[in-house]
């Protein structure tokens, strides 16, 4: 498969390892010192681009792909409130083609399993109040982070005394979700179920970045052969 990176960041370098490793072709790499090559011969001959970028930069990436004809697999977080409306027509209207995550880890989308279940069954127990904390790095932009958000939204949906989410708040009709930044960590999310007679905790840790870049590579195998507005749910069906 032909690959065309967009951002050659850590995760950037990180998922050209893996690509080439699995036997696949890096046939052109897009920073910022070079967005000309947008237009160029080698980027339109990708089967698939892989996007990760600065959140005001994505969608403007993913309309310069698709001008050219290429789908995307991207990891990019931040921009859906204000083009959210748009991608989905795109995909669903207009032929284009987005694989999006807010996060491409194995371990995340069993993760993001086990949180959904789990939230089913505490709907039944009212006395265990609910909270997240997501810790990243101290070069991650957004809060919290995308992984933190589709987390968050599983539990309100499922979860009947949870209204939405919010940041710093103490009103328990919202799922607090706290953020740190600290050091250089890959993302630790952390769910807790308190009650006065116990706690249930479950926690995502990330060892490093390899995981994401490994998702990323995977992503793009399967968006080859399928087409419109593509999740970590429909490639691993849990």
């Amino acid at each position: 498969m032909k690959i065309a990176l967009i951002g050659y960041g850590k995760m950037g370098k990180m998922i050209e390892q893996i690509a080439l490793s699995r036997g696949h072709e890096i046939v052109s790499i897009i920073d910022i010192d070079n967005p000309q090559d947008f237009n160029s011969p080698a980027f339109a001959s990708a089967d698939v681009a892989i996007e990760f970028t600065a959140p005001q930069a994505a969608y403007g990436n993913y309309l310069k792909a698709w001008e050219k004809g290429v789908k995307i697999v991207s990891g990019s977080t931040g921009w859906m409130k204000e083009h959210g409306d748009e991608v989905r027509k795109a995909c669903t209207e207009e032929g284009k083609t987005l694989f999006w995550a807010s996060n491409f880890s194995i371990g995340v989308a069993i993760f993001s399993a086990v949180n959904k279940y789990l939230a089913k069954i505490m709907n039944q127990f009212p006395q265990y109040d609910v909270e997240m904390e997501e810790t990243h790095h101290i070069h991650k932009l957004d809060h919290p982070s995308g992984t933190a958000i589709t987390l968050a939204e599983q539990i309100v949906e499922n979860i009947d005394r949870k209204e939405a989410w919010k940041e710093d708040t103490t009103d328990k009709k919202y799922l607090r979700v706290d953020h740190i930044r600290r050091g250089e960590v890959p993302g630790i999310h952390t769910i807790r179920y308190d009650s006065e007679a116990d706690i249930i905790t479950i926690t995502h840790d990330a060892h490093s970045r390899q995981g994401f870049a490994l998702g990323a590579v995977l992503a793009a195998e399967y968006t080859k052969d399928h087409q419109g507005l593509l999740t970590i749910s429909d490639m691993f069906s849990f």
